[in-house]
């Protein structure tokens, strides 16, 4: 059996050799890390003209809703869009926060000239 013990669980901080706290070291950056920053990115952009195209095809059915009494299910089908838009905007938000987070830590990883595994 050793006489080592093992490392405490929870401890203080790991400290430099001048006795000053030292930085946590990032993780590197993988190439599938790198890779689904590309993938998230593109959906994230998918998703934003999706929407966009959802809420122009609100404004066209508005405007045939309104054009005749007998097509006023197309105002039903444009509300119905808006719901989804509105549902849709969190995550949109959500997904952009992550990817423009995941694009800057592969970013700064590229600029400290660290090679991808």
């Amino acid at each position: 059996m050793s006489d080592q013990q093992p490392p405490p669980r929870w401890g203080p901080p790991p400290v430099a050799p001048h006795g000053v706290y030292a930085q946590p070291r990032a993780r590197e950056v993988t190439a599938s890390y790198r890779r689904w920053a590309v993938v998230l990115t593109w959906a994230v952009g998918v998703a934003a003209a999706l929407m966009a195209f959802a809420l122009v095809m609100s404004v066209v059915f508005l405007v045939w809703a309104d054009r005749d009494t007998r097509d006023a299910a197309y105002g039903y089908l444009a509300l119905v869009l808006w719901v989804g838009i509105a549902a849709g905007t969190p995550v949109l938000i959500a997904g952009a926060v992550s990817v423009r987070k995941m694009r800057r830590r592969v970013r700064q990883q590229d600029r400290t000239g660290n090679a991808p595994s």
